[in-house]
Order: structure tokens, then sequence, then C-alpha cells
């Protein structure tokens, strides 16, 4: 299972370490996925996702129904 996002897509981004002395060694940016239950009113049953934490605050701020659709839409979800 790679490190993406179910609902916003995120995934690894590169970049490089820069020492001191300027010299550049690639490295990666990964995502903070967690694994997370929401309940889904609608549909009245649980679902277990792995999210970043930044989804974690758009289901806060915007609920789990739209984040689903809004994933559904995108193509980051399927189902």
């Amino acid at each position: 299972m790679s490190r993406i996002c179910q609902l916003t897509g995120k995934t690894a981004m590169g970049g490089n370490n820069v020492s001191h002395s300027n010299t550049k060694t690639p490295r990666q940016f990964k995502v903070n996925l967690k694994r997370k239950k929401f309940f889904v009113p609608e549909t009245g049953e649980w679902i277990t996702l792995r999210v970043s934490t930044s989804a974690i605050k758009n289901i806060n701020k915007k609920g789990i129904s739209a984040c689903l659709r809004d994933a559904k839409a995108n193509g980051f979800l399927s189902a």
C-alpha cells in the first residue's frame, strides 16, 4: 500500500537535504498519514480511511459526506 491520502490524493514529494557546505543530497517529504474511522450519518455506517492530517482538518471543517463527495468527483476514492 503506497503512501497516498485517500481523500486529497497527496503523495510524497521530492527535494534535497542541504548541508552547511551547501552539498545537496536527495530526500523525500512524506505525507503525514493516519488510519482513521469515520461515521457517515447518511449511510449509518463506519468507514476506515487512510488520510493525511490536513484532510482530517478539512473533514472537521466541511463534514465527512462533503469530503467523500469531493474525493469521488476528483477520482481519489472509488465506489
